[in-house]
């Protein structure tokens, strides 16, 4: 498992808002677009965005795909509870979960459920089959509950957090 890190907020000033923000939206934006739309020099710019990645507000650039245009027309939200007496195989599971094909992200929660696992496949026999071959069998694993998802709406991580109204 990911232990939580002792990071302290980073201050952000209104240029770096708009970086950010665009970049949310972005990651390709050129350095000249950057600056042009924060209203600074394009060396300023990437000054900033440097000092942004250098001081962990930016941990990497990606890229968003469309899981149904790659095959992937199903998404599930798996629900797992552990075992009381497994709770040591917590972080191994975690571990092991990740990795395993179809998983797109996977939660460690409190309350009623210890993970919630997204994961997305082509159609629901795929989602049984991982049901069935990576979790019932699982010896930490006590329960699993599983909804499928109709539709979702990607707001960018934070949306909005960087201007300051998460």
């Amino acid at each position: 498992m990911v232990a939580p890190q002792n990071i302290q907020p980073r201050e952000l000033d209104d240029v770096d808002r708009v970086i950010i923000d665009l970049l949310q939206q972005n990651s390709r934006a050129s350095n000249i677009q950057l600056a042009a739309a924060a209203g600074i020099a394009e060396s300023t710019c990437i000054a900033r965005v440097r000092s942004l990645v250098a001081r962990g507000v930016v941990s990497r650039f990606t890229t968003e795909l469309d899981p149904a245009a790659l095959g992937l027309d199903l998404q599930a939200l798996i629900s797992v509870g552990i075992r009381a007496g497994q709770r040591h195989l917590m972080s191994s599971f975690q571990t092991e979960v990740r990795a395993l094909p179809g998983v797109v992200q996977v939660f460690f929660l409190s309350g009623a459920e210890d993970f919630i696992i997204h994961l997305a496949v082509r159609n629901s026999a795929e989602v049984r089959e991982f049901v069935l071959q990576h979790l019932s069998v699982h010896p930490a694993v006590a329960s699993t509950r599983t909804s499928m998802v109709f539709d979702h709406e990607y707001n960018g991580f934070l949306a909005g957090a960087a201007s300051g109204h998460p």
